[in-house]
């Protein structure tokens, strides 16, 4: 009965560990919200010029943030995991209002969208 005891002490200990591991090269929330900016800008980009390459695109904002691909996955899972993605969103959104004023009703969802009646196909049977 004290085995029985022991190992289920043993296996609650070891079953309180953490889902996901801080990574070693943590990119902090700040120049996160700098990247997701930048890249929901370069996304908007690809949707008004379709031929453009968006790889090569993500590549130049992260070079030019200093961060490289597997930090940057790996600090996104562990945000996203750690349900911290929401605020570095807002941080984001802020930081593409700060750079293009027009785009806040956008973000806010305020546009608004008429609703135009489609006329409905006739039906017929042959």
């Amino acid at each position: 009965m004290k085995k029985l005891i022991f190992v289920f002490v043993l296996m609650g200990m070891f079953s309180c560990n953490e889902y996901i591991d801080k990574p070693n090269n943590l990119i902090d929330k700040t120049k996160m919200s700098e990247i997701i900016a930048d890249l929901a800008i370069n996304d908007q980009v690809i949707f008004s010029y379709p031929k453009t390459n968006l790889e090569s695109g993500t590549r130049f904002i992260l070079k030019s943030h200093n961060v490289k691909t597997e930090d940057f996955v790996a600090s996104y899972k562990y945000y996203i995991v750690k349900q911290k993605m929401t605020g570095i969103v807002d941080d984001a959104q802020k930081i593409i209002i700060e750079k293009d004023p027009k785009s806040e009703k956008k973000i806010k969802g305020e546009t608004q969208v008429k609703d135009v009646e489609l006329p409905m196909p006739k039906l017929e049977r042959r």
